[in-house]
């Protein structure tokens, strides 16, 4: 099968009406149905169909061979494919809309007369989400685009929620593996525990008004979360100024220390910076102090019946408590074993040895660093 589909041949459509190039879903039929068809007069009519069932954004082309083009420019809410198209073939399209990973998740509708089980499978395989028989049924069309817009915007929602805790990649691996592992048993895994904390939280909250507290603390965790996206964190804990990280976890990380290294000195250096403007403006010196170590977790989903949260805990995670709350404003207090694992990685000038240092809970000292950006 031939794959070169041209991107440079002019497109037949009509504008959707959407805010800043994107469609909110807030009713269903505010979706983005895009189709290609290779017969202009079955786009028209189809047009219509959908204009009359109430659905108000619509793009088209009837030259199979722009679509990918105008797809990437769209990202419609779902497309309406022909599949016997000359030139290039619906089939081609899909193939290479599961090729590009920011137009595999847009469902697709194949329009078809074929009524041959080979072809219903063939177009599954190339990731189809449903068909629709030729001609087209009014009623059956509005149904269809309707219960294919709204398991979308489910899976929006449900992806969104887990970005709330992981990173966009991360999220999309948990989607793609049916919500495993939070749906699975506990489980133990080495990880490293990070946890990063505001010095002097108590005094601003004390001495700055509160919407400026609010704006600190909202910009502090924003720092702190796109740096933990940006090595693929998973965050288990955000309370008042402070947060927990976990690498390693949900997923295997083999350069989990790396991550968790890289990740402190992001969130060292850019703290630091919106500290140098939050005291220019109210006064007072902050930072934050980080503490991480590497070992053994059990991880998995703890709480009642009415409330579950996914999280980890054991020494390891204990230990970079401790370790955070001995920390200086500006700085990493971490482990031997996790300064072993990153030792190539931490210029000379950056590292002190702290030596063995007594952690509450813990019946034997341990190695402890300091590392600064």
């Amino acid at each position: 099968m031939s794959m070169a589909i041209e991107m440079d041949k002019p497109m037949e459509t009509k504008p959707a009406q959407r805010e800043g190039g994107r469609i909110a879903l807030d009713g269903l039929h505010d979706a983005l149905v895009m189709m290609v068809d290779d017969e202009p007069l079955v786009i028209e009519m189809t047009q219509a169909l959908l204009e009359k069932a109430g659905f108000r954004n619509f793009v088209s082309t009837s030259d199979a061979s722009s679509a990918i083009t105008m797809l990437l420019r769209e990202r419609p809410d779902v497309l309406l494919l022909d599949i016997n198209m000359p030139r290039v073939s619906g089939f081609e399209v899909l193939a290479r809309m599961r090729g590009d990973p920011g137009l595999k998740h847009i469902p697709v509708v194949v329009l078809t007369s074929a009524e041959d089980a080979e072809t219903k499978l063939k177009a599954l395989e190339f990731g189809a989400s449903d068909f629709l028989r030729k001609p087209v049924d009014p009623s059956e069309l509005a149904l269809r685009l309707r219960n294919t817009v709204a398991a979308k915007a489910h899976h929006e929602a449900v992806r969104n929620a887990f970005l709330r805790y992981v990173s966009p990649h991360l999220a999309e691996r948990i989607i793609n593996d049916a919500a495993e592992p939070f749906a699975s048993r506990a489980q133990r895994a080495e990880v490293v525990a990070l946890f990063a904390d505001l010095r002097s939280f108590t005094r601003i909250t004390e001495s700055i008004a509160v919407e400026h507290v609010v704006d600190m603390l909202n910009e502090y965790f924003s720092v702190l979360t796109d740096a933990t996206y940006r090595h693929d964190g998973t965050i288990f804990n955000m309370a008042g100024d402070c947060l927990l990280v976990g690498f390693n976890v949900p997923f295997p990380q083999p350069d989990a220390a790396a991550r968790a290294w890289r990740t402190a000195m992001e969130m060292l250096s850019r703290v630091g910076t919106a500290a140098a403007g939050w005291r220019a403006r109210h006064g007072i010196p902050t930072g934050v102090g980080i503490g991480i170590c590497r070992g053994p977790a059990v991880i998995g989903n703890v709480g009642s019946p009415h409330y579950m949260s996914y999280t980890m805990i054991g020494n390891a995670v204990n230990a970079a408590a401790r370790l955070t709350q001995m920390a200086q404003m500006g700085e990493a207090l971490v482990s031997g074993e996790f300064y072993e694992a990153v030792r190539g990685l931490v210029p000379a000038g950056q590292v002190e040895s702290r030596g063995q240092v007594a952690l509450r809970g813990r019946l034997e000292p341990i190695a402890v660093y300091s590392i600064r950006p």
